[in-house]
């Protein structure tokens, strides 16, 4: 069972036993991301992020950081999100003093080097063109500005654009850095094979001092609010023309935030639809006509909005009856109500790939991490069975009639057509 402590300085410590495994996680996270960004400087949460490894007082060089957690085989990295940034490393109990020091070292001591900053401008431009490249990544990035727009930072890409990664000074990350990194705007998660004496023991690397007018920040962002207006198809379909031989399409629909009552009702219903080469869009789509080699459904939450999403990878010419196919399903989950087998399949499908991923230390701790910052109450994976369990035919079917207005549907695809050819095979 997990544990919530706060050290001195204000760093919530959650503990979270992991029987049967050598491993130990230990994950740092704070409650900052892309969203929480101005336009100019978009992308500086994940620069930031990318400067953690560069160099410390004790540590003063991107070799001297990465090659002491490479000699004793330990996996190690970090990750930006819209809403949050992760760090974490994962090893032996044995090691963990030298990861608690290793970790706190980067975080609170990293010396933002004039000339490092410069030298990974390059970097991160790279990256992410890296993306932007690759179709299947690109689309997501894509679906995202469709959904909710340029001018909202739900609508960036988390790296940024080349031109404000290399716009950004030294300056203004280190601000940007010391205004999120500090003691109580960061949840320490310690998951896996736990001693407890040699955790009271390494937490005094963790021993930042608080500083001084620390407010709460994790609210702190701007809020989105779908809008009610009916909007033509026009001005909710985005395309990237290319030269590809296969075409890559999201349709989207306005989703439920974070701590919506009916999130379990969703799952289920998207599950149904695609969550396993089972479910009814894969067999229709790819088994019973061969339209697409992918076709799956997602879904995507923050504090106060979410998204339902298809995507599918498929020849270009066929994206019309591909799609036609999908609004079908749709149309079918929304009048029908599903039975009482395929529910319970939906469901212990959940279920057991949650299972398997919670045997996994790393997977403990980011879910504790991200439940401790935008959940209402942390719930373990037991609690959140339970819920998915209660979920019925009935609520499924009002969930697809929620969830799924054609109305409200956007488009992101990249393929070799024109937006025109493109609204044509979409209508």
């Amino acid at each position: 069972m997990y544990k919530i402590s706060k050290l001195k300085n204000g760093i919530t410590l959650i503990k979270v036993p992991v029987s049967g495994t050598k491993a130990l996680t230990i994950m740092a996270m704070f409650p900052v991301g892309s969203r929480y960004e101005q336009k100019q400087m978009s992308g500086s949460s994940h620069f930031v992020e990318h400067m953690m490894f560069k160099g410390t007082k004790k540590r003063p060089t991107h070799l001297e950081i990465t090659r002491e957690l490479d000699a004793f085989g330990a996996e190690y990295n970090a990750f930006t999100s819209k809403d949050y940034t992760g760090y974490y490393v994962k090893t032996g109990e044995v090691n963990m003093e030298k990861a608690f020091d290793w970790l706190a070292d980067i975080i609170f001591n990293s010396k933002f080097d004039t000339q490092e900053v410069e030298k990974e401008k390059g970097v991160i431009v790279e990256e992410v063109r890296m993306y932007e490249d690759n179709p299947v990544m690109a689309v997501e990035n894509l679906s995202e500005r469709v959904m909710f727009g340029d001018d909202h930072p739900l609508g960036w890409d988390i790296g940024g654009t080349p031109d404000t990664v290399r716009g950004v000074s030294r300056e203004q990350l280190w601000k940007y850095y010391k205004n999120y990194y500090f003691p109580g705007n960061m949840v320490l998660v310690v998951a896996g094979n736990i001693n407890n004496s040699k955790l009271k023991k390494a937490l005094n690397y963790f021993n930042a001092p608080a500083g001084a007018g620390e407010k709460e920040l994790k609210n702190k962002f701007k809020k989105f609010v779908w809008s009610n207006k009916a909007l033509p198809l026009a001005d909710r379909v985005m395309i990237s023309e290319r030269k590809l031989d296969q075409a890559q399409m999201i349709m989207g629909f306005p989703g439920l935030h974070y701590n919506d009552k009916d999130r379990y009702a969703l799952s289920v219903l998207l599950n149904i639809l695609g969550g396993g080469m089972s479910s009814r869009l894969f067999v229709e789509v790819r088994e019973k006509r061969g339209l697409a080699y992918v076709v799956r459904t997602d879904s995507g939450s923050f504090k106060d909005v979410g998204i339902a999403s298809i995507q599918a990878g498929l020849d270009p010419s066929r994206l019309g009856d591909a799609v036609k196919v999908i609004k079908t399903e749709l149309e079918k989950i929304q009048k029908e109500t599903v039975s009482a087998k395929e529910l319970a399949d939906a469901k212990s499908n959940i279920a057991g790939r949650m299972e398997l991923s919670m045997e996994n230390s790393s997977a403990q701790a980011q879910w504790f991490s991200k439940q401790f910052w935008f959940a209402d109450s942390i719930q373990t994976y037991e609690q959140v069975v339970k819920k998915i369990n209660k979920v019925t035919a009935a609520d499924v079917k009002r969930m697809a009639n929620k969830i799924f207005n054609m109305s409200q549907a956007r488009f992101a695809v990249i393929s070799p057509m024109n937006k025109a050819k493109v609204l044509s095979l979409l209508k």
